[in-house]
């Protein structure tokens, strides 16, 4: 099969077309023919080797992708799902395993981390759904505040922050919401309660909507240290690129790891209804060719990217 991927970590001109063998469906496991692939952060951080350590010593080639749309394509032995071949579905890929990740014809995933597409969308739309809204569901649930609390989302016009500011507001959160000029009315469509300036001084404009502090902040744009003031003592603070602080007044650090969600079939078939009816909103920003992965890894480093670049694998 084709796949897209490297040999060497470095820029985004490292990644190629590789030639690499079909892979065989296990015991508990599906095979998906990639019709779609969504290219996230994550992938630039894989392509450029700075956890490179993840591999466990394991060599090249490897291959970008975390996140896929496509069709069953076999069912390995001894396994317990409902799916068939030929059914759409959408799937998170763990790039770091021994087959790579989504940036491929084919991939070959665990059971549980496939559900049927959600209904009314297209392949690259489906692709964009279950890494980022995976990961705001597993902040919000690290940080259980409860119905009625109130949270801040910071980079809340990306795919992780507009998926937290909808899920937030499903588990009944008043949300406070971070936003450039350009992006106010969006993050406010995503259904945000307060939208303020974005910037460094951020925790500042929360303090002034949450006088006491929020209960939690999803710090999805990484600000880290910098919105620690908008949080009150023993509050929350989701991360999402494992930074481990320090804080104090006794606020509690949550790194948030989407592998610990990856076979959470239960969690990922609710997030798969909650695109269907529309409480969560899949934003495609552009669909390339999958050869084109450089071009689209570069538009990603450029920033302003709104939705998720998703790179077509139909006719590859």
């Amino acid at each position: 099969m084709r796949a897209i991927g490297l040999t060497e970590f470095g820029g985004p001109e490292v990644l190629r077309v590789l030639e690499l063998p079909v892979p065989e469906p296990g015991a508990g496991e599906v095979r998906v023919r990639v019709h779609a692939a969504a290219v996230n952060p994550t992938d630039t951080v894989l392509r450029a080797g700075l956890v490179r350590a993840a591999f466990g010593g394991r060599p090249g080639p490897y291959v970008p992708g975390m996140d896929a749309a496509g069709v069953v394509d076999a069912i390995g032995p001894d396994t317990d799902t409902s799916l068939r071949p030929g059914d759409p579905v959408v799937a998170i890929v763990r790039a770091y395993g021994p087959r790579g990740g989504a940036y491929a014809e084919h991939v070959v995933v665990p059971a549980e981390s496939v559900v049927p597409m959600p209904s009314g969308v297209d392949f690259p739309a489906a692709s964009t759904l279950l890494m980022n809204a995976l990961t705001a569901r597993i902040a919000l649930d690290l940080l259980a505040v409860p119905a009625g609390g109130t949270v801040a989302v910071t980079g809340a016009a990306g795919a992780f922050g507009g998926y937290a500011v909808q899920l937030a507001r499903t588990d009944k959160l008043r949300v406070l919401a971070d936003a450039s000029a350009a992006d106010t009315r969006l993050v406010t469509s995503l259904g945000a309660d307060e939208v303020v300036p974005r910037g460094d001084d951020v925790a500042n404009r929360f303090r002034a909507l949450a006088s006491d502090g929020v209960d939690a902040v999803l710090d999805g744009a990484m600000l880290h240290e910098l919105v620690l003031p908008a949080i009150r003592d023993g509050g929350g603070l989701a991360v999402i690129r494992g930074w481990r602080g320090p804080v104090d007044r006794g606020i509690h650090l949550h790194p948030v790891s989407v592998s610990d969600g990856a076979t959470d079939h239960a969690r990922l078939l609710r997030l798969r209804d909650q695109a269907s009816t529309g409480e969560l909103t899949l934003r495609v920003a552009d669909v390339l060719p999958a050869d084109q992965a450089a071009e689209a890894h570069r538009r990603l480093a450029e920033g302003g990217v709104r939705g998720r670049l998703v790179l077509d694998f139909t006719a590859f």
